[in-house]
């Protein structure tokens, strides 16, 4: 299976972020000194990794290129970005009320610090892995109703106006890739990197809860760079408007008795021509009550009769 992202309704039963049947290539965060034009709204972005009660061995969280300074990274200038990585457990770590908005602002750091570190130019992380951790699964903030621990990871710019790109890993090594059993990550609101390479599409699959009876997806400074479509199990793709230079857009999606508790499909398709190359997008998806959406725990992965959407 691959990955269901999206505020507490969504989440990637495979455990790297981004997910392998995303197709996107890294997350990006820039400096606190960016202009958001760049692709990122606000500097900073929250993930929360789920690891089931039943699980009790040690976990940890591992970060791909966390420096800003490398081949990967998107340079303005001279590399001056520092940003912070942050892990959270304990209560109100997911559960507090200002977490639950998605946005960077009030008590959005609410729980308790177990590791931090921040990264400016450093080659010897350079498209290589940092790992925090070990962590007891029960210092996360457990969950009744799913049963499961959570823990919160923030990258944050604090310099700077360079893009650092990179990736998660939710690990039972501190060395290797190897997924916890059951665990899976999710998140508020998504600001990634598109492929420079217009045949590589680049979807992404919010779960629908049985309470949710329409979604608004916004994107963010997607640079009018070609299409966004959006499927679903009972119906064929329909085009969502796409943003332009630094600015959101948003659009409504009514959803239909037999498209609650599945997957939705948001594909991400480049113009070929001209193409756009080092493009970030923030994603963000809310409910009729322009609440994240709050389906923490559904019971399947992505759904597998996606119209038209070759999902396995």
């Amino acid at each position: 299976m691959g990955i269901l992202l999206f505020a507490a309704s969504c989440h990637t039963w495979s455990q790297p972020v981004p997910g392998k049947d995303e197709n996107i290539p890294y997350l990006v965060t820039f400096g606190a000194n960016a202009e958001t034009s760049w692709g990122d709204d606000d500097f900073s972005q929250t993930f929360f990794f789920v690891i089931p009660k039943e699980f009790t061995s040690p976990v940890y969280i591992r970060v791909y290129d966390p420096d800003c300074g490398g081949a990967i990274d998107e340079l303005k200038g001279v590399f001056d970005t520092r940003t912070s990585f942050t892990v959270y457990g304990g209560v109100g770590c997911y559960s507090n009320e200002d977490v639950q908005t998605g946005q960077p602002q009030g008590n959005y750091k609410a729980g308790n610090v177990l590791a931090t570190r921040t990264f400016g130019v450093d080659a010897r992380y350079d498209q290589k892995w940092y790992t925090f951790g070990p962590f007891n699964p029960t210092k996360g903030e457990y969950l009744e109703q799913c049963k499961s621990n959570i823990f919160k990871i923030i990258a944050e710019g604090i310099s700077g106006d360079d893009g650092n790109l990179y990736r998660y890993f939710l690990s039972t090594s501190p060395d290797e890739n190897i997924p916890v059993n059951g665990g899976y990550a999710f998140t508020f609101e998504y600001c990634f990197r598109l492929w420079d390479d217009p045949r590589q599409i680049s979807v992404i699959y919010p779960y629908i809860d049985d309470k949710t009876t329409n979604v608004r997806v916004s994107n963010f400074d997607f640079d009018d760079d070609g299409y966004i479509l959006i499927t679903s199990v009972m119906r064929k793709s329909q085009p969502l408007p796409v943003s332009g230079n630094n600015n959101w857009v948003g659009s409504d999606f009514k959803i239909f008795d037999k498209e609650k508790n599945t997957s939705l499909a948001i594909s991400i398709i480049k113009k070929s021509s001209p193409v756009v190359r080092n493009n970030n997008v923030v994603i963000r998806i809310r409910n009729q009550d322009n609440e994240v959406l709050k389906g923490l725990c559904p019971t399947g992965g992505i759904s597998k009769s996606i119209y038209g959407i070759g999902v396995r």
